[in-house]
């Protein structure tokens, strides 16, 4: 016979020719066994989503007259939890939520989470309670996680209820292929047997979860074999097909089952009777032996009417991606280490023939702010920068191997960081809130216990010290008791506080950790001052003073009114500046109603004839030339004449010394208005029937005026006299 090969096909599977020996009238049929030949079904988002949910467990007794009364026995709040299996996304699995009643959210709670895979493959945090799968999980090796849950008081770690102990199924998904377990399978049949005769029946199993989905749900098919055999879908039991199959026209068959989940829809993952990988095993060797049971006596001396024959099946090798030699990795590294710290190394190989070098990289969506970068020859994985803990606690990668050379094939492998904690955070108080303290409050009276909280996490027996500050380390005001567990109580020292006098107060604290390195914090605590009744209970912390039930003082009244006077006298001084108009200091043209006469000598021309005469120009010659003269104004207030200054008699003919005294007082009165200021004209009319009226040329005209008194006037109009009182004397002389 000769010999028989055959390449793997799909993921590198083998379909192996089975060879079956005919003996005496039977024909023989043979079949191997084969893993999974399909890919992995993308599961479209089958698993549930975790939740917050809720079960409240409440114990019944029945009262006096028959009414049900309900004490609760446990504040939890959930139920069974679920994880989806095989999960490769960048983030954490958010799994779901543990919440107390106890719980109002002020960050005085913290839960702790113990049990299988806590810390490890589950973290939570300590504050909202969320729990996250920091690994991929895989049904088939464990199914469920149980996990006890507790909250406990943050400051002081006592719990706050008994532990709660809960599950987290692993959900399952169509990721395991049937698989023929017993195989490689070898049946008789006598010939010319009946349709529908029972050769053998073969059976796959799947180990994915039979009660979720169709995951299990294996259906039965046969690939190569027909039309000779056909197989029952639902129990894999193999018939023959046709009538008269004749041993000496065909003796062996090879025969290929197929087993796919999913119910055999699209998607669903096979396995079949064939198999044992190249890198598994190379190469097979079978012994085939051939015969004839019916030989001529008078031949047989020739005999023996049979012989045998070796058949060797060698396997080819295919090309496939890298190995890596483990499933997953989980590595540690200490917060603020400095970058290039080593995180820990990942290895893949080509298990090929030609056993090809592997490049590693990590895909920038896993790690998405680069923080670990990754040697591409020997995948050593160290950090870029410092991380902290108490940002990121866990950092969830993937490293992908790329066999160099080949088809460029690459597999990915996930890889969890979990950054250790180092103490570099120092406490600070739980709450912020100022401390409201009554006026009256007594002496050694307790009126608050504060707490800490720490970023970092709390080592065993770890706890925080409090002391005042050293600056009020010697107050007489308030002490400060350090009660070793964690919390603090404040005292009052002395009495008689008063919020009109001080109505805060600041008292600094220090907290230490206690850690390794040890961290402190100043923490100031703000004390407020506030009136009670007389059971303590506070009426009012404001700053303001106290309003007399039985009215205002007359002298708040009085302070009052004086103020609305002095607004009233304000608004009506502002409305009368406002309104006042006062007189321009320049005259402007348009206000005098002489400024154009028009003449006409001559009939005719109306209003075409515009040639008019300005009769501006004969009432301010220099207006013509933009000059415009200031308009006196009389002042509006009057001061009284400066004392010391004479007066003389009313009945006195000394012209002159009235003059010189108006002057003076003219000259010493800022408020004075200009009336001694001269208008000149220096232009005179020409052509007027009525003449010059210029007492310049008066001196040229006869009058019949007599000045000679002018002489008597004094000094100051010796030049009118000079001019107008010598008329006569040049006459008579």
């Amino acid at each position: 016979m000769p010999m028989l090969m055959m390449k793997r096909q799909g993921l590198g599977l083998l379909r192996a020719f089975l060879v079956l020996v005919g003996v005496s009238a039977l024909c023989s049929v043979a079949l191997g066994t084969r893993k999974g030949n399909a890919s992995l079904d993308q599961r479209s988002h089958r698993h549930r989503h975790p939740g917050h949910l809720s079960m409240h467990r409440h114990k019944q007794r029945a009262g006096k007259e028959g009414q049900v009364l309900h004490r609760s026995k446990r504040g939890w709040v959930w139920n069974q939890f679920f994880v989806i299996e095989e999960y490769t996304g960048p983030d954490p699995v958010l799994v779901g939520r543990l919440h107390s009643d106890v719980d109002s959210g002020d960050g005085n709670i913290k839960y702790i989470l113990s049990g299988e895979g806590a810390g490890t493959i589950f973290v939570i945090d300590d504050k909202t309670g969320n729990i996250h799968a920091t690994k991929t999980l895989d049904r088939e090796e464990q199914a469920q996680y149980t996990l006890t849950a507790q909250a406990v008081a943050r400051d002081t770690n006592k719990p706050l209820e008994p532990p709660s102990e809960f599950i987290v199924k692993v959900q399952d998904i169509n990721d395991n292929p049937p698989e023929f377990l017993h195989g490689p399978y070898y049946a008789r049949v006598p010939e010319m047997s009946n349709v529908g005769t029972s050769v053998m029946q073969v059976t796959a199993t799947d180990a994915d979860d039979p009660t979720y989905g169709n995951s299990a749900r294996l259906v039965y098919s046969i690939l190569q074999g027909q039309p000779y055999f056909s197989v029952e879908p639902q129990t894999g039991i193999i018939r023959t097909a046709l009538p008269n199959m004749d041993r000496e026209a065909r003796q062996e068959y090879d025969v290929v089952i197929q087993a796919k989940d999913m119910g055999g829809h699209m998607g669903g993952l096979s396995g079949t009777t064939e198999s044992v990988d190249f890198e598994t095993k190379r190469s097979y060797t079978l012994k085939v032996e051939g015969s004839n049971p019916h030989v001529d006596p008078q031949f047989l001396a020739w005999g023996p009417y049979k012989d045998e024959a070796t058949i060797k099946i060698s396997v080819e090798d295919a090309d496939e991606p890298p190995v890596f030699v483990a499933p997953s990795y989980t590595f540690e590294v200490e917060e603020n280490a400095p970058e290039g710290t080593v995180v820990g190394r990942v290895h893949a190989k080509d298990t090929d023939v030609a056993n090809n070098p592997v490049r590693y990289m990590i895909p920038r969506y896993t790690d998405v702010e680069q923080f670990f970068s990754i040697n591409s020859e020997d995948g050593m994985i160290t950090t870029t920068r410092p991380l902290d803990r108490e940002t990121q606690a866990w950092h969830n990668i993937s490293v992908s191997a790329t066999e160099i050379g080949g088809h460029h094939q690459d597999t990915k492998v996930r890889v969890n960081i979990k950054v250790k904690d180092v103490n570099d955070n120092p406490p600070e108080f739980a709450t912020n809130n100022e401390v409201l303290m009554c006026e009256t409050v007594a002496p050694g009276k307790v009126i608050e216990t504060v707490s800490a909280v720490d970023k970092d996490e709390m080592a065993h027996r770890q706890h925080f010290t409090f002391s005042l500050a050293p600056e009020v380390a010697h107050n007489h005001n308030f002490s400060l008791k350090d009660n070793r567990d964690s919390t603090a109580s404040i005292y009052v020292l002395r009495k008689g506080f008063s919020r009109l006098t001080q109505d805060v107060y600041y008292l600094p604290i220090e907290i230490n950790d206690n850690g390794f390195p040890a961290m402190s914090s100043t923490n100031t605590l703000t004390i407020r001052v506030c009136s009670c009744d007389s059971k303590d209970t506070i009426l009012s912390c404001n700053v303001e003073p106290y309003v007399l039930p039985a009215g205002l003082s007359t002298g708040a009244l009085i302070a009052i009114l004086a103020c609305i006077v002095i607004l009233l006298a304000i608004v009506v001084l502002f409305v009368a500046l406002r309104r006042q108009k006062k007189e321009p200091l320049i005259v402007f043209e348009e206000e005098d109603i002489r400024e154009n006469i028009i003449t006409y000598d001559d009939e005719g021309g109306g209003e075409e004839d515009t040639e008019a005469f300005d009769i501006a120009t004969l009432q301010n010659p220099d207006g013509a030339n933009g000059f415009l003269p200031r308009k006196d104004i009389k002042p509006e207030l009057q001061y009284p004449i400066r004392p010391g200054i004479g007066r003389p008699a009313a009945n006195s003919v000394d012209v002159d010394d009235f003059i010189k005294t108006r002057i003076a007082e003219a000259d010493s009165d800022p408020t004075a208005p200009p009336y001694d200021s001269i208008q000149i004209y220096g232009y005179e009319g020409r052509g007027s029937l009525a003449g010059s009226l210029s007492s310049l040329e008066s001196v040229t005209t006869e009058s019949d005026l007599d000045y000679d008194y002018l002489q008597s006037w004094g000094p100051r109009f010796k030049k009118l006299a000079d001019l107008y009182g010598t008329k006569d004397c040049s006459i008579n002389d």
